[in-house]
């Protein structure tokens, strides 16, 4: 499941739990396109929990929607990713040191005070 919220203006989060499949994976991507349009300088807060590898058919659309992913890049100055597997914030920290313009930091999953409050600061 990947569920998709805008929280205010200028903030979205995202919950991905279990595996995805191509209809999960297109209404997801398509949610966060839509709830991005008008956002500049925002934040968003990643939930990933019982990590499963997205089906061939989800990849497939992800593949198909990357110049718009590629365009969310410069409309989001922070990502803090709570996650409760170790290599995954750890993918997610060298993502972020991969694209310029967009600060990602990972926190253990338990830790959506620490993340939030993180968010919040100007660093």
């Amino acid at each position: 499941m990947l569920n998709v919220s805008k929280q205010s203006t200028n903030r979205v989060n995202i919950e991905l739990n279990g595996s995805l499949d191509a209809i999960d994976m297109r209404v997801g991507l398509d949610a966060l396109i839509e709830y991005s349009k008008d956002v500049s300088h925002g934040q968003m807060l990643y939930k990933i929990s019982d990590f499963s590898f997205p089906s061939l058919g989800a990849i497939g659309v992800e593949m198909s929607l990357l110049p718009s992913m590629f365009s969310l890049l410069g409309k989001y100055d922070k990502c803090a990713v709570l996650c409760d597997t170790s290599w995954l914030r750890t993918a997610a920290e060298i993502e972020g040191a991969l694209f310029p313009g967009i600060d990602i930091k990972s926190f253990e999953f338990n830790e959506d005070s620490e993340a939030e409050a993180w968010l919040l600061t100007n660093e």
